[in-house]
This record gives structure tokens, C-alpha cells and sequence, in this order.
């Protein structure tokens, strides 16, 4: 996505992550009061899907269902709606990868995946399902609640070592849509015998579903995936699990009873509950002594991902300077601004460009610019002038400004023209910002010690104080003019 962001409803979509058989994902960015900033995912229904008016009303049905399934073990919606007949949800960003990225680059190092890991990361998918199986409505009547898709790409790791479950509400609709059953068929790999012969459906599917994941995970291979769909499924039906200890002999038999009672054809005969499961999987590691936390997940995942060659290493960093400005109309006592916040924003672009800024991002208030040079110095020197002649513009139009001037270094690639993933919340990207929002009550543009010493000669600037930003580091800022 370029510089100049996507305004969708309340939102900005900064990038598209991924498109699906039903929705678009796109890492976004809400904002609230005081300059209050939050990065999410929004995911769009397809336009397809959103004339399909069965998908929709089942999409909503179930989102309603999902969005009061507050678990640390379930990525939270915050918001479902629709913008210009486009239905979509707003969820919790989980920065990491999913189930089945983390296996496939994990393959790469020609290690199996550690067997405490493997059993941690299902017992925490166990929690969210135990919570989310039983729920009850208002009417204290069963929600029935089931996945419907427990496959790896919805099971999410994130670098700090949290294990997430997503699409609930979305999978369901999608599989009792009738319209949608070539969307699925991917997923008919994870399904359980009853789920692809079109029965009715209880908590124990998921379980079998998951049952399928940890076996792939202790293995390395695909359990029931086959060249064509309908060989795919004649697997599931038949539900013949190989023998986990004839592929991997460290694994006891007590593993592999638990992870065959999972995986057994007939529903009864499975655990009766993901709660069950996970008493028995919870004993049985105390028991093998497969002790994992989320800790040793953190450092699994940054090591199978660090392990990789990675273009941004070969980059060579560069000076940045970065302005990050938002204009705060007057209060309503006082006279309304004299221009729009859009014509506002063209004058910013003009201002900062003419100065050799490139724009980053931009919408109708609001705009991030950068200089990439080779030296800082008169770089800082042209976004101190930019910044006061935004602060001088904004004036003349009935604004006040925010603003926040911060040099740092970062690697550019050259291909996107951008740092890494996740640039907008690192570095002086995120100090700009910081120091903006900051900034908002004194309408007095802000910079850094060190920007405050370079540019010392030609800009008077006024020590604003001694803020702390991490515990007991702190930054002396400074306010410009």
C-alpha cells in the first residue's frame, strides 16, 4: 500500500496481509480521544459474499455470537459493521505468523518441532475451546458454539509466545452457507468425519480437528491431505491414523492414546470435552516432563524466523527524520476554521514536499513525512522549518498543531521504499507520534534533545522536561519556538 493510506469508515488500512476465499485482511489503524492510536485487523467480506444476502445474515448472526467471547486464547473483535455495502469486522493485530507458517519454516531448519512445544501450543488452543464450547446466551440457553475451521492457518503465534484462535463466527457461516461449499473445500483436510458428511456438529469436531493439527505437528507430515478432493475426504471418513511412534519413536504411548482418542472416528468415543482433553494433557506433560511456557514459545518462534536470510539484514540503515502532525480544530465557543481539514492537508503536502519530505501517510488533518538522507543534520534543519511552517499555516486556517519532529536511522528497502513490517509503531516513526499527541495541549511543535542541539544555532527551542518512556529510561523534549 502506498504511502497515502486507505480511509475505510473510522478507519485507515495501512496494508493488505492477505486475501481469502471470503474477506480481505488488511492491518489497519483506529484512532480515539487525545490522539489515542490502536493497530488492528480489519477483515472485508468479499463483495461476492456481500450479495450473497444467506452469507450475510449468518455472518452477522455469528459475529454477534463471537464478539462476547472475551478470552486471552481468542483473538477479540472490537467492531462489526459496513461501510458503502462492504460488511467487516475489526480485530485484535496478533504480531506474529500462524500455525502453519511457523511449521513450514520450522521444516527449513530440519529440526522436528519440539514435542513440549507442540502439546503447549495445543493445550492452549484447549483453553479457548473450553471456554467457547459451553457458552450460554442471555436466555441461559446453549450457544452450540463451534469452530468449524481448527486448522493451522487459524491458530496464531505471536513473537511474545501467545497462542490465539481467529475466525470464529466467520468459518461457521461460511460452512453452512451453501453458497460457499468450493470456498471450504481447502480445509477438508482438518475436518472430522461428521463435518464432511453434512451431520450435525457438537464441540467434539473441533477436537478431532485439533487432533489432526497436533498429529501433523509431532510428525511433519500431512495426515489426511491427498492429491484430489475427493480422496481428501474419503481419508477423513475412513479416519485411519498411522502410528505416531512408527514415525517419531521418542513419542510414549501415552501421547499417542491421548492424541488417537482425539482423533477417533466414532464422536463418542473421543474426549467428551475440550476440558477433558486438556486435564489429560495437562497430566500427562507434568508426568513426561514437557514443560513449555510462553517464554520458550517467544524464543522458539523468533529463532526458527531469525534463522532465515533476511533481505532487510543486507540493508544498509539510513538517517531518517520524520514529522508526524494532526491539526485540532478550535473549540466550539470559538469562530470555525476558515478552510477544510482535506484542503488543510493538500497545503501540509505542498509545504513538506517542497522541502524535500516524502509523505508517507496521509488523510484529511493528519500527514506522516520523512527525509531519508545520507546526513541528519540539514535534514533535521528542513523539518524543523516544515514543522513551523505547518504550525504558521495551520494558524492562519483556524487550526492549532500538533506535531513531532524525531530523527533516528532505519533500513529502507529500496523495493517497497518502506522499513520493515511494523515500521509505523518502532522507532522515530513512533516517537513522532508519540511526541504529537503529546504536543496536542500546547499547540507547540515538539523535538528531541538531539534534534534540539542540531538544529540549536538557528531555532530557539524551550526544554519542556524530563518524560519517561520505559521505566526508569527517560528523554529530555523540547519545544520548537
Amino acid at each position: 500500500m502506498t504511502g497515502t493510506f486507505q480511509q475505510f469508515g473510522s478507519y485507515h488500512l495501512l496494508e493488505k496481509i492477505a486475501t481469502g476465499g471470503m474477506a480481505e485482511v488488511y492491518r489497519a489503524r483506529a484512532f480515539g480521544l487525545a490522539g489515542f492510536e490502536k493497530i488492528l485487523v480489519i477483515k472485508k467480506v468479499l463483495p461476492a459474499l456481500a450479495r450473497d444476502d444467506e452469507f450475510v445474515r449468518l455472518f452477522i448472526d455469528e459475529a454477534k455470537i463471537a464478539v462476547q467471547l472475551l478470552h486471552v486464547n481468542i483473538v477479540q473483535i472490537f467492531d462489526l459493521g459496513e461501510v458503502n455495502g462492504q460488511y467487516f469486522m475489526a480485530l485484535e493485530y496478533v504480531h506474529g505468523l500462524d500455525l502453519s507458517r511457523l511449521v513450514e519454516r520450522s521444516r527449513k531448519t530440519g529440526d522436528a518441532f519440539p514435542i513440549p512445544l507442540a502439546l503447549f501450543i495445543v493445550a492452549e488452543v484447549l483453553k479457548a475451546l473450553a471456554f467457547a464450547h459451553p457458552r450460554v446466551g442471555e436466555d441461559g440457553k446453549p450457544l452450540h458454539i463451534v469452530h468449524c475451521d481448527m486448522s493451522p492457518q487459524n491458530i496464531l503465534v505471536s513473537f511474545a509466545g501467545e497462542v490465539k484462535i481467529t475466525d470464529f463466527g466467520i468459518s461457521r457461516a461460511a460452512f453452512q452457507a451453501r453458497s460457499l461449499h468450493d470456498v471450504i473445500r481447502g480445509k477438508y483436510a482438518y475436518m472430522s468425519p461428521e463435518q464432511v458428511e453434512g451431520q450435525p456438529l457438537d464441540g467434539r469436531s473441533d477436537l478431532f480437528s485439533l487432533g489432526i493439527v497436533l498429529w501433523e505437528l509431532l510428525t511433519g507430515r500431512r495426515l489426511f491431505k491427498a492429491k484430489t478432493r475427493e480422496e481428501t475426504v474419503q481419508r477423513v471418513r475412513r479416519a485411519q491414523i498411522p502410528s505416531l511412534r512408527s514415525i517419531r519413536p521418542e513419542i510414549t504411548p501415552a501421547l499417542e492414546e491421548l492424541v488417537t482418542t482425539a482423533l477417533a472416528r466414532r464422536v463418542e468415543e473421543r474426549f467428551g470435552t475440550a476440558a477433558e482433553m486438556l486435564e489429560e494433557l495437562n497430566v500427562l506433560m507434568i508426568r513426561e516432563g514437557h514443560r513449555a511456557t510462553n517464554n520458550d514459545l517467544s524464543a522458539y518462534v523468533r529463532s526458527v524466523v531469525d534463522s532465515e536470510p533476511r533481505r532487510e539484514s543486507s540493508l544498509e540503515p539510513s538517517a531518517v527524520v520524520v514529522v508526524a502532525a494532526e491539526a485540532v480544530p478550535p473549540p466550539r465557543t470559538q469562530a470555525s476554521p476558515r478552510v477544510t481539514l482535506s484542503a488543510l492537508s493538500q497545503e501540509w503536502a505542498g509545504i513538506a514536499t517542497a522541502a524535500g519530505a516524502e509523505i508517507w501517510e496521509q488523510s484529511d488533518g493528519a500527514m506522516l513525512a520523512c527525509w531519508v538522507a545520507t546526513d541528519v543534520k540539514p535534514a533535521l534543519a528542513k523539518a524543523v522549518k516544515t514543522a513551523l511552517a505547518l504550525k504558521q499555516a495551520s494558524q492562519n486556517a483556524g487550526y492549532k498543531l500538533s506535531a513531532g519532529v524525531a530523527p533516528g536511522v532505519a533500513r529502507i528497502d529500496g523495493a517497497t521504499a518502506r522499513p520493515a513490517e511494523g515500521w509505523e509503531l518502532a522507532g522515530p516513526f513512533y516517537l513522532a507520534r508519540w511526541m504529537m499527541n503529546l504536543s496536542a495541549h500546547r499547540g507547540r511543535p515538539l523535538l528531541t534533545e538531539v534534534g534540539a542541539r542540531q538544529v540549536a544555532d538557528e531555532h530557539k527551542t524551550v526544554l519542556l522536561g524530563k518524560i519517561s518512556i520505559l521505566g526508569n529510561r527517560f528523554i529530555h523534549l523540547y519545544e520548537l519556538g
